[in-house]
C-alpha cells in the first residue's frame, strides 16, 4: 500500500503523523512510504532520516495526498487539506468532529476514509489512541496554568505550591479519566491543594485510594462544581464524552462569585469545551480574559512538547496503521471491532451515532458501511 504523511499545518503544531522509525516499520513490511519534505523537523527528524528509514520524500502536500491510499496525520485536516481528500482514500488521524461541522461537511463531501484516533476503542471502553495525548495534556494543563496564574500573564500572581507560611493555591480538576488524573498528579506533586470531581463513585474510589490524603475527591453535582470553581485558583475541565460535544459545566453566571485573576484550563476544548465561555486558542496566543477570569484553551497542547507527543502517539497508532496496510481498511475492521469503532466518515456518509446525532447527519451503521 501507498502510505504517506504531510507536514502539520495548524498554528504551531509541530507532532508528524509518522516518525522515521514508523516509516520503517512499515518499509519493512512492504509497503511504500512517502513523506512530505519537512515534516519530521518539528521532531528533529530530518528527511534524510526517513530517507534511511526507506521512505521516500514529496517535495510538498500534494503528491502525499495524490498518491497515497492512506494518510496518516496528527491534527484533522484544515479546509485547504480537506480540499485534496479523495474517495477511495483512508485518513488516519485524530479528527473530533462534534464540534466542527465544517470540517464534517467537507470530509463528507470528498467521499474520504475517515478513520478518528478519538474514537477507536480497547478493552474495558478505553480509549487507548487518545490515552497518551490525554496524559501529555493532563500534565500540560497544570504547567500552562501555573504559567497563566502569574500576574504577568494575567492571573491572580499565586504560586500553585505555596512557600512556607503562605498557603498553597487550589486546583480544582473537573473530570477524573486519564486528563484528570495526569493534571491531579502534577498538581499534587507541585504541592496544591487539590480536589478532583467526577461522576462515578467507583472512579472516585480510585482516586482516594491513589492519592490518599494528598488530593480531595467530591461528587461532580452542580452544587458541588459551583463550589470548588469558586474556592479555586486553578480549574482544569477534564470532561469527555467519546466523539460527543462536551457539557458546558463552568458557566458565565459563576465567574462573578470566582477569584478575579483565576485561570480556567479546558483541556476538553478540541471536543467544543467544558466552559461556556470557551473558544479554541493557540499557542501564539494561548489566552484570553472575560470577566477577570483567564482561559487557556490551546486545541493542540501537546503540540508543544512535540518529540515527547509524537513518539509516544506513534506507540499506539503504528499497531492499527500497519493492520489497514496489510489488510486493507475494510478486512482490518471487519477483523477488529475496536478499529471499528474509530470510522467516523465513509463515502459521503457519517458513521459514527454521536456524530452524527450532534450534527443533524443521518447515521450509517459501521458494518453497513463495511458490507
Amino acid at each position: 500500500m501507498k502510505i504517506g504523511t504531510v507536514r502539520e499545518i495548524k498554528n504551531h503544531e509541530y507532532r508528524v503523523g509518522l516518525t522515521p522509525e514508523s516509516a520503517g516499520e512499515l518499509v519493512a513490511h512492504g509497503h511504500d512510504v512517502l513523506v512530505e519534505a519537512g515534516a519530521g523537523l518539528g521532531i528533529g527528524a530530518s528527511d534524510e532520516a526517513y530517507v534511511a528509514a526507506g521512505a521516500r520524500i514529496a517535495p510538498g502536500p500534494d503528491p502525499v495526498f495524490g498518491e497515497c491510499e492512506l494518510v496518516v496525520k496528527v491534527k484533522e485536516p484544515l479546509a485547504v487539506e480537506r480540499a485534496k481528500l479523495r474517495r477511495g482514500q483512508v485518513l488516519y488521524t485524530y479528527l473530533h468532529l462534534a464540534p466542527d461541522p465544517e470540517q464534517t461537511a467537507d470530509l463528507v463531501k470528498s467521499g474520504v476514509t475517515a478513520i478518528a484516533y478519538e474514537t477507536v476503542t480497547g478493552q474495558g471502553n478505553s480509549l487507548p489512541l487518545l490515552r497518551p495525548m490525554s496524559q501529555v495534556a493532563g500534565r500540560m494543563s497544570i504547567q500552562a496554568g501555573a504559567t497563566a496564574l502569574e500576574k504577568a500573564h494575567g492571573g491572580r500572581g499565586v504560586l500553585l505550591g505555596g512557600v512556607p507560611g503562605v498557603m498553597p493555591g487550589k486546583v480544582a480538576i473537573i473530570g477524573g479519566g486519564v486528563v484528570g488524573f495526569n493534571a491531579a498528579q502534577m498538581a499534587v506533586g507541585l504541592g496544591a491543594d487539590v480536589t478532583i470531581l467526577d461522576v462515578d463513585p467507583e472512579q472516585l474510589e480510585r482516586l482516594g485510594t491513589h492519592f490518599e490524603s494528598r488530593a480531595k475527591t467530591r461528587f461532580a453535582n452542580k452544587a458541588n462544581i459551583f463550589d470548588s470553581v469558586c474556592q479555586a485558583d486553578l480549574v482544569t475541565g477534564a470532561v469527555l464524552i467519546p466523539g460527543a460535544s462536551a457539557p458546558k459545566l463552568v458557566t458565565r453566571e459563576m465567574f462573578s462569585s470566582m477569584k478575579p485573576g483565576a485561570v480556567l484550563v479546558d483541556v476538553a476544548i478540541d471536543q467544543g469545551g467544558c466552559f461556556e465561555t470557551s473558544h479554541p486558542t493557540t499557542h501564539a496566543e494561548p489566552t484570553f480574559v472575560v470577566d477577570g477570569i483567564v482561559h487557556y484553551c490551546v486545541a493542540n497542547m501537546p503540540g508543544a512538547v512535540a518529540r515527547t507527543s509524537t513518539y509516544a502517539l506513534n506507540n499506539v497508532t503504528l499497531p492499527h496503521a500497519l493492520t489497514i496496510a496489510q489488510l486493507g481498511w475494510k478486512a482490518a475492521l471487519r477483523a477488529d471491532p475496536h478499529l471499528a469503532a474509530g470510522l467516523n466518515v465513509h463515502d459521503g456518509h457519517v458513521t459514527y451515532r454521536a456524530v452524527a446525532d450532534e450534527l443533524g447527519y443521518e447515521h450509517l451503521p459501521v458494518d453497513q458501511a463495511i458490507s
